[in-house]
């Protein structure tokens, strides 16, 4: 029988980390430093754009990966997929997946590469994806599934609510297709709601509404919030999507080592974790660090905890992630 492990795990995060203040005198904005790293959690982030860098998406996403594949101690030739979860791809075609493939492998070998693009639900909607991929292709052996948000490159200038909190950031798993009973990936659940695309997102740069002067005149270009995003979406969301997912896989809560989820409100994930009844020990936060990063987090989260200890090789991880449109995703899995 057939399993899929991670083999190795990476993170990027460009220049020097921008506290609160920083980004302040940076961009000129204004907003509650105290408040924002209370109750969101976000004390610093990493920005290409502030810090003087020609780096963008794709380049975060090869970094990222060089790190897991050493990590993994996999050569690039022998990987057979790349995968790039995404909502800020480096062009709108070609992906951004082929850019990295060229990059890792140099030239034209037995590969497939594309995008996933769920907002920030990408990755695990990526990871479930290739998961399943490897599962039934026994001549997939090695994968790498990079998710990665360069959200401030869309970010208007005076946009307090944008620069306080979008990053960038990626994080790459590289993921091993292995001939044995020890499950790796095990088991995903998701929900969708298309009927609340018009909250906030990246609209202007396709086809309905391709970028013209007049548009950027106007100002509706980039990351917009058409409408205010409920508070407590989250909240409602996750608790029955981790139940549910529990459920499908036949596992019980309490096996359950490690709970990660989408990196943008500290004070949410505290009280998922009450209505879960779980600790905070037993999650991983990295807003402190890096910000939010999208489609990035998830997987940086993770590879955080395994640097630091606190998930260790055998343990059971829920990976949690939301995306504006509306996409919600949960994997379980055995790292």
């Amino acid at each position: 029988m057939a399993s899929v492990r991670i083999a190795g795990t990476g993170l990027y995060a460009p220049g020097p980390a921008i506290s609160n203040e920083k980004l302040k005198a940076l961009t000129g904005i204004e907003f509650d430093s105290a408040k924002h790293e209370e109750k969101l959690g976000i004390k610093r982030r990493h920005i290409a754009r502030l810090s003087g860098l020609d780096e963008t998406t794709a380049d975060f996403a090869e970094k990222a990966a060089r790190q897991a594949l050493a990590n993994a101690q996999v050569d690039a030739n022998d990987v057979g997929m790349f995968v790039v979860a995404t909502d800020t791809p480096e062009y709108i075609s070609p992906a951004t997946a082929i850019l990295l493939q060229g990059r890792l492998q140099g030239a034209e070998r037995e590969s497939r590469a594309f995008d996933v693009g769920a907002s920030c639900a990408s990755f695990v909607t990526a990871l479930d994806l290739c998961s399943r991929t490897m599962l039934s292709d026994a001549s997939l052996r090695y994968a790498v599934v990079v998710g990665v948000y360069n959200m401030p490159a869309f970010v208007r200038p005076n946009d307090s609510f944008g620069w306080s909190i979008f990053a960038d950031g990626a994080g790459a798993f590289v993921l091993e297709r292995a001939e044995d009973d020890e499950p790796g990936f095990i088991e995903s659940a998701f929900r969708a709601d298309g009927t609340q695309w018009n909250y906030v997102g990246v609209y202007a740069g396709g086809t309905r509404k391709p970028v013209t002067r007049e548009l950027l005149d106007a100002g509706t270009y980039g990351l917009e919030l058409l409408q205010r995003l409920p508070g407590d979406r989250n909240i409602k969301l996750w608790p029955p999507l981790v139940r549910r997912l529990l459920e499908k896989a036949g596992v019980e809560q309490k096996a359950v080592s490690h709970f990660i989820f989408t990196q943008i409100n500290q004070s949410v994930i505290a009280e998922v974790m009450s209505l879960l009844g779980e600790p905070m020990e037993k999650t991983t936060t990295i807003m402190d660090e890096y910000g939010y990063t999208g489609s990035g987090c998830v997987p940086m989260a993770l590879h955080t905890a395994l640097q630091k200890g606190t998930v260790k090789k055998g343990d059971l991880a829920v990976l949690v992630a939301s995306g504006a449109g509306l996409a919600v995703g949960a994997v379980l899995i055995r790292i």
